[in-house]
């Protein structure tokens, strides 16, 4: 059951990815200029009372090394891209096991 709605997040996700690039796509055309939406974007537009509190909480209770290079590397990434990625990952980790090819014997 948790493997079903692995691949159905899976899935949602590498929806939103495509539905994400075909947006910065028309952007894109529109201006005369590759333009990605960043992944910071998108989850200060979702979550716009709780992400500002993000920066303080992770180099007050984890560490300043961990958002200077890191996080904020990873929120400059286009969040397209990295919703069909996650999504990719998901799709693959909720896939059932191969079965076994042949026979096993006991001696």
């Amino acid at each position: 059951m948790i493997r079903f709605f692995v691949r159905v997040l899976g899935l949602l996700l590498v929806a939103a990815g495509f539905v994400g690039i075909v947006v910065d796509g028309t952007r894109s055309i529109a201006n005369h200029e590759i333009a990605f939406t960043p992944l910071g974007q998108v989850l200060f537009t979702l979550f716009p009372q709780s992400f500002p509190m993000l920066e303080p909480a992770v180099t007050r209770y984890v560490s300043p090394v961990l958002w200077d290079p890191v996080l904020l590397t990873i929120l400059l990434w286009p969040a397209s891209i990295v919703s069909f990625v996650i999504g990719a990952l998901l799709i693959w980790a909720g896939q059932r096991p191969r079965e076994e090819v042949g026979y096993l014997t006991d001696k």
